[in-house]
């Protein structure tokens, strides 16, 4: 079993995240052609280097990113950073020979993907980004039934994300707040989840038209502080857009959705069928068939509620009867990288993906600021 050695970029949440996935892919999938090994971690935080190496006891812990890159063993390298550090911790991965796993978006702008794209299709090593809900049984449903014509021709959709995470007015500036350092705000946050989804099952963006608003203009600049500093980027986006392959929709993005926790749902209507998903039910997706009679008293006509839950074609741990949870998703997508570079296929999604994910971000910005349509 061929065994590929990881270092993590980033231990802050989502580091810990894609640790404990790769950490898990041996136990949900015990045939397989590799063994992930996590050999060590980068991070700037002193202190989550002393907890990392405590914690797992590493085969190294580093504040050097080019330390990690010349180590010894590294196959893969996986960025859980900021977004502005994406763009060159990619391309120095890849010219140092490594794979690539980055956590979403691609990068800060289209400019920049584009940058990723053209260095990644001179490269021989494979980059996938963590656009983790395409790798949930429910969502590839979707997917099966979209292609098998079930819904027929899709005429529009909805889409939101909703958070509640800065209703909190004395939320403390950070990353995520400063354009500089992320790109975006829900736009760019959410967003891009949402986005790819779509793109996902329902081909690529053509046009968009979008509107924003950011609730909070200034927040602490730390915790506790009296110091304020301006929110530069968006609390809430409106997207509208029409597809290249027919079909329009509507997506909605908030960081400001009081009552809301992980609520990413989507409503996809068509000319014979409909499909609606909620990620808070992650274990169902119903389709409407309507095709089916709806006389007398309303026929056989009604959403149908499918089991998807556990059901992944390549692992049968823990079973298809238990209900998923948000980490499984995680575990299938990065063992889905791993299997694409032991047996040589294509990443999903590739750079070419994230990269059109980064198009529709960015036009959306540009409408924002024009206030009009914008070719993606």
């Amino acid at each position: 079993m061929k065994k590929l050695g990881i270092g993590i970029v980033g231990y802050g949440f989502m580091g810990r995240v894609h640790l404990a996935a790769y950490m898990s892919i041996p136990v949900y999938y015990p045939t397989r052609t590799f063994e992930p090994v996590v050999m060590g971690v980068c991070s700037r935080s002193g202190a989550s280097i002393k907890q990392a190496q405590q914690s797992h006891n590493f085969h190294f812990v580093t504040t050097d990113y080019a330390e990690l890159l010349a180590r010894d063993g590294i196959d893969v390298v996986d960025i859980c950073t900021p977004n502005y550090l994406h763009k060159p911790m990619i391309i120095a991965a890849l010219k140092a020979n490594k794979h690539v796993y980055v956590d979403k978006p691609l990068a800060l702008d289209a400019v920049e993907a584009e940058e990723i794209l053209e260095v990644a299709s001179r490269s021989s090593k494979k980059v996938q980004v963590g656009f983790q809900y395409r790798y949930i049984p429910a969502v590839m449903r979707a997917k099966q039934l979209i292609e098998q014509g079930a819904v027929g021709e899709v005429y529009h959709f909805h889409a939101a994300y909703l958070h509640a995470g800065y209703t909190d007015k004395d939320r403390p500036m950070s990353w995520r707040l400063r354009k500089s350092l992320a790109g975006g705000g829900a736009l760019f946050d959410l967003g891009s989840h949402v986005v790819d989804l779509m793109a996902y099952l329902l081909g690529d963006f053509a046009r968009v038209r979008a509107s924003s608003q950011t609730f909070i203009k200034q927040r602490p600049s730390s915790e506790g502080s009296s110091v304020m500093e301006s929110v530069d980027v968006d609390d809430y986006s409106m997207i509208e857009a029409i597809m290249e392959q027919g079909g329009r929709g509507v997506i909605e993005v908030s960081r400001f959705a009081t009552g809301s926790n992980n609520d990413l749902s989507f409503s996809i209507y068509g000319s014979s069928g409909a499909l609606r998903f909620n990620l808070m039910e992650p274990n169902w997706l119903y389709y409407y068939n309507a095709a089916l009679p709806g006389d007398p008293y309303g026929g056989l006509r009604g959403y149908s509620r499918i089991e998807c839950v556990n059901r992944y074609d390549d692992s049968d741990f823990p079973g298809p009867k238990h209900e998923i949870g948000w980490m499984r998703y995680h575990i299938a997508a990065q063992y889905a990288f791993l299997t694409s570079i032991a047996l040589g296929t294509s990443p999903s999604p590739g750079v070419a993906e994230a990269y059109h994910v980064q198009q529709v971000l960015s036009a959306a910005a540009r409408s924002v600021s024009q206030g009009c349509w914008e070719n993606v």
